[in-house]
């Protein structure tokens, strides 16, 4: 098929200190099919591992190079200002793509104007057929909680259906760049963690629907930057879970969200790294943050 008869997809990945893991991912694209694609990738500020050697090995790409960790958010939002294309596609650097992953996302966003944004079904790419992401579960407005499908099932074709679900994964989504001008970029806020989230729950305000296109695959390395079970990723986990509920809980419902995460999620999270002293002041850093940035605009605020 023609380039010219397919939209223009850009596709926006962010490198922090990771231009090996970038690379392999960058590799993965020499066999994909679809016709008419960029590649933008955003150096978020590598302090030690500089990107050069991404540009050098992949010269089709287009390198934009921040002068500071401007986060998931903030790294995503640079890419999306200089994208062309049609549709952007937010892919984490940490995955590997399918040769025909591309071509029924665009097929199934072009279906329908409706279609806010798309998400395929993603695997552990440490594991043999293991899903990660397969749709999402509503997020619960009491816990801020929500539930991938197939987490850690092996895929015996259970999650073939094209579905309407709740929420994208993070780690790739697609939406029109239209979309931007009407509710605008991600929230930089909270840096890492929730944005998807956040994002999502303004797509389906503005009355749009968000699916799961399992016909579309990647693998996910997972936790590349941040590491599995760091204290970074603790501080941020807690921090927008709350964030999360301020920006988007009203009334009596945001009364019991904050009440749950304090007197359950809190103390759970307190005992489990009560003998983990980095993850404990972690914790209590996130918290205390909240302490000190009182003025948070709600989620219709942009």
């Amino acid at each position: 098929m023609q380039a010219i008869n397919r939209p223009l997809v850009s596709v926006i990945s962010v490198n922090y200190n990771q231009p090996e893991v970038t690379c392999e991912m960058l590799s993965s694209f020499r066999e994909v099919t679809y016709p008419n694609y960029e590649i933008i990738i955003v150096d978020n500020g590598s302090p030690t591992e500089k990107p050069d050697s991404i540009k050098e090995r992949y010269p089709e790409i287009n390198l934009i190079v921040s002068k500071e960790n401007l986060g998931f958010a903030g790294g995503n939002n640079l890419g999306i200002k200089q994208a062309k294309g049609k549709y952007l596609l937010m892919l984490n650097n940490d995955t590997e793509v399918e040769p025909d992953f591309l071509d029924s996302l665009v097929d199934l966003m072009e279906s329908d104007s409706k279609i806010g944004i798309v998400s395929p079904k993603i695997y552990f790419y440490y594991e043999d057929n293991v899903i990660q992401y397969a749709g999402c579960s509503k997020m619960n407005p009491i816990t801020s909680r929500a539930f991938f499908r197939g987490y850690h099932q092996k895929d015996d074709g259970k999650y073939n259906e094209v579905i309407e679900t709740h929420a994208p994964h993070g780690a790739c989504m697609m939406f029109r760049n239209s979309l931007v001008e009407e509710i605008g970029l991600f929230y930089e806020g909270y840096f890492l963690y929730y944005e998807e989230f956040d994002f999502a729950a303004r797509v389906k305000n503005h009355g749009l629907k968000i699916y799961c296109q399992p016909n579309s695959i990647i693998q996910h390395k997972e936790s590349v930057s941040t590491g599995k079970s760091s204290p970074l990723k603790t501080y941020y986990l807690n921090r927008n879970r709350v964030l999360y509920i301020r920006r988007n809980t009203k009334g009596i419902n945001f009364v019991l969200a904050i009440a749950y995460f304090y007197l359950i999620a809190f103390t759970k999270n307190f005992l489990k790294y009560l003998l983990k002293r980095k993850h404990l002041y972690a914790l209590f850093s996130g918290l205390f943050w909240h302490l000190t940035h009182t003025n948070i605009y709600s989620n219709n605020q942009k």
